[in-house]
């Protein structure tokens, strides 16, 4: 799956780390809903760190329609929220 985060590129990600990266952003969705800032803050860097870490950058000149697309690690709770879907940011 291609990945975009926001202001960065674009990453190669194996169907198999979601799993783990839904973890993540099931704890982002629950502290978007308790309004918990600091902690949104948090798992927003986690959520992109492991996207960085478990995916193969594409080169800049490769671009390649993006299947899922994050915030930059600067975005606003409501900035996020715009973006959200039932699921989160991350699908399943």
């Amino acid at each position: 799956m291609i990945v975009r985060i926001m202001g960065e590129g674009q990453v190669k990600l194996a169907d198999s780390h979601f799993a783990e990266l839904n973890k993540l952003d099931d704890e982002l969705l629950e502290e978007m809903e308790n309004g918990d800032g600091p902690g949104f803050r948090v798992t927003l860097h986690a959520l992109l760190d492991k996207v960085r870490e478990l995916g193969e950058p594409l080169a800049d000149d490769e671009l390649q329609p993006s299947e899922l697309i994050l915030p930059p690690p600067d975005a606003s709770l409501e900035e996020v929220r715009e973006l959200l879907s039932d699921d989160g940011l991350i699908p399943g």
